[in-house]
């Protein structure tokens, strides 16, 4: 059976940036792992018995970056299943697309991280080195989401 996590891919909107560079005004928020190879990822975790996929991606966003539900908007019709193993099991990653409602939110990690960036998408693309979550992430600049935008 496939170890089962979900979690938000949370973005803000620069408030400086000039309007006829709308994607340059995007920034995705990672968090970087204190364990293992200390790894930068979004906010995600295990399902717990009980909770739904959207529960689960709410509840490790608010445990590990300390945003609650109601400081994000979720995008309508983003949802993204990645599949791949660990520890030579498999893995399923299900991710929401979400914008902070206010810039200046302040982030308040867990003891699971070390440290988080705001990053323009070719920099989390780069930090976010598993090939699964840069093509996720790129994704995001060529799917209609950034009509959004």
């Amino acid at each position: 059976m496939a170890v089962r996590a979900c979690g938000l891919i949370i973005y803000r909107r620069l408030q400086s940036a000039p309007p006829s560079k709308v994607t340059d005004n995007i920034e995705y928020l990672l968090l970087q792992t204190s364990y293992g190879t200390h790894h930068w990822t979004p906010p995600k975790g295990h399902v717990d018995p009980g909770e739904d996929d959207l529960q689960t991606a709410l509840r490790e966003t608010r445990e590990e970056a300390g945003l609650r539900a109601s400081q994000l908007t979720l995008v309508e019709g983003y949802k993204r299943e990645l599949h791949y193993p660990v520890n030579g099991k498999p893995k399923t990653v299900i991710y929401w697309l979400a914008e902070m409602k206010d810039y200046n939110t302040e982030i308040k990690l867990s003891e699971e991280h070390q440290a988080f960036r705001w990053l323009k998408l070719e920099d989390a693309c780069k930090f976010a080195e598993f090939e699964d979550m840069q093509a996720t992430l790129k994704d995001l600049k060529h799917d209609n989401f950034h009509l959004l935008w």
